[in-house]
């Protein structure tokens, strides 16, 4: 195995609490954003999405969506990366 093994990508799922969701629209339809994926890219930058499902309920579709440049929403992003990586080190035992 080598010892700088190719990563391409690291990701978190956070649940956006109820109070930070938002919605937005898609080809008519509304959705409400109640998660963000959030992934560590190989240069150190973030990505970040946010995925909803229809305000209208029954059976859309699990859909993504930029998401909104909020201080709020920087700050879940920076707790859950700080919360993910703690995990990360007990699981290592660091």
């Amino acid at each position: 195995m080598s010892s700088d093994p190719e990563v391409s990508a690291l990701a978190i799922n956070v649940t956006v609490p109820p109070a930070l969701r938002w919605t937005d629209t898609r080809r008519g339809q509304e959705f409400q954003l109640t998660t963000l994926n959030v992934r560590l890219l190989p240069d150190g930058h973030l990505a970040v999405k946010a995925y909803g499902r229809p305000v209208a309920g029954g059976r859309g579709a699990y859909v993504s969506f930029p998401v909104p440049d909020r201080p709020e929403l920087a700050a879940l992003v920076a707790e859950a990366a700080d919360r993910a990586g703690a995990l990360w080190a007990a699981h290592r035992g660091l």
